[in-house]
């Protein structure tokens, strides 16, 4: 499952723990990672309010002793023995203390977050997402907010020196008045989140909105996030273009299966007409997002482009099985498109038949139909159960079941 963060309006350990509380996790699930790591410290209660007009969760994390002494790094460290992920959150927030003060993790002393509520928040947090089956974690842009905080320092300019700290390598902005994004907030999205990125293509399957404690007017003061689905990526798909007026043609055969061999899954080319009358080709190129890069670079080596286009496309694509089928004692690989057990496509490959055309000197158009005749015969026809021969995925020509004729391995 995915996660995407929407901190547009700012983000707290306590306004993400209250998100994913209102996304599906239990309370007494909550509870129960925090008293874990802290027996009995803690009582963890929520309640539904409004912010700016908005619908919200808001999570309260009451210390049963009101004494909350400063710890150091490695008191907390200590104390998040069993919590991994959790103690990576607050490592990566000493790193950033340290820094901030001139110091090491080792003797940072947290003054605030080092209070239980936000240990607290932060393993709460860890333990929802691994309640939610989250694989994955993104965020969009931060909104951190100006002017200035009063912290155990004293007054602080907003973003708080850790926050800003925490904040390298990620969009920002400034999104209102007051601090809107707190250091263990910050810490809890830098640590989780592996990508900021704006809200990524899934399939929602719940909604959470998390609050702080201010209700400010005009700006809901809520955290949300989305959980879901991503496509497979077997289904994700990037569109290259360019359109090229002035190559030889006779080199567009090459350039073609140039692009196949970098990881093109397709290549194509359509003639047009460009401005001032010009003839020219569109070439289109279909890959995977992780090719896109290699075969990009190979679009600009090959021709004389100045600017490749980029779309992300959503693919379809029905599962794929070869089988050998016996023309005139020649093998010759047919593609069996299937979705659900059924045969959707049958296709003989095409350069099996060019050679089964030299090999028993016929035209290739013959011997395309007498391939075809052989796959029907072998009961190789469009609606026909694939569980009859057995699935065999992958590239490799496969073996159909024994005892068909005119059908080998």
């Amino acid at each position: 499952m995915r996660l995407w963060i929407d901190a547009s309006a700012g983000i707290a350990g306590d306004m993400l723990l209250g998100a994913l509380h209102d996304a599906g996790v239990s309370l007494p699930r909550i509870q129960a990672a925090v008293d874990a790591v802290l027996p009995g410290a803690v009582r963890i209660t929520a309640a539904e309010v409004n912010r700016a007009g908005l619908r919200a969760c808001k999570v309260e994390v009451t210390p049963v002793a009101a004494d909350q002494p400063r710890r150091t790094w490695r008191d907390i460290r200590g104390m998040l023995a069993s919590a991994p992920r959790a103690a990576e959150v607050f490592a990566r927030l000493a790193e950033a203390e340290a820094a901030v003060h001139g110091t090491t993790p080792e003797q940072v002393h947290f003054h605030e977050v080092g209070a239980l509520d936000a240990i607290a928040d932060v393993v709460g947090v860890c333990a929802a997402l691994d309640d939610l089956g989250v694989t994955s974690v993104s965020a969009g842009e931060v909104a951190v907010g100006s002017g200035t905080v009063r912290a155990a320092h004293g007054v602080l300019p907003v973003p708080a020196p850790a926050v800003a700290e925490l904040s390298r390598g990620w969009r920002i902005r400034s999104g209102g008045t007051g601090e809107l994004a707190t250091p263990t907030g910050m810490a809890l999205l830098r640590t989780l989140a592996a990508t900021c990125e704006d809200l990524p293509s899934i399939t929602v399957s719940a909604v959470g909105v998390g609050a702080g404690t201010r209700d400010t007017p005009s700006r809901p003061n809520v955290v949300r996030v989305l959980l879901g689905q991503v496509e497979s990526p077997a289904q994700q798909a990037v569109v290259l273009e360019a359109n090229v007026d002035d190559l030889d043609p006779r080199l567009w055969p090459g350039v073609l299966a140039g692009l196949l061999q970098a990881g093109a899954d397709d290549a194509w080319l359509v003639p047009i007409l460009m401005k001032k009358g010009r003839p020219a080709h569109t070439l289109t190129v279909l890959c995977s997002p992780a090719a896109a890069d290699p075969v990009r670079a190979q679009i600009f080596r090959s021709t004389s482009t100045l600017g490749v286009r980029a779309s992300s496309r959503r693919k379809t694509a029905l599962d794929r099985t070869f089988v050998r089928v016996s023309v005139d004692g020649h093998a010759c690989a047919v593609k069996l498109g299937h979705s659900g057990g059924v045969i959707v496509q049958v296709m003989p490959e095409f350069e099996d038949v060019a050679a089964l055309a030299r090999a028993l000197g016929i035209a290739e158009r013959d011997a395309l139909a007498r391939a075809g005749q052989a796959a029907a015969a072998a009961g190789l026809v469009i609606g026909a159960p694939l569980s009859r021969w057995g699935e065999r995925e992958g590239g490799a020509p496969g073996e159909l079941g024994a005892g068909l004729a005119g059908v080998e391995a």
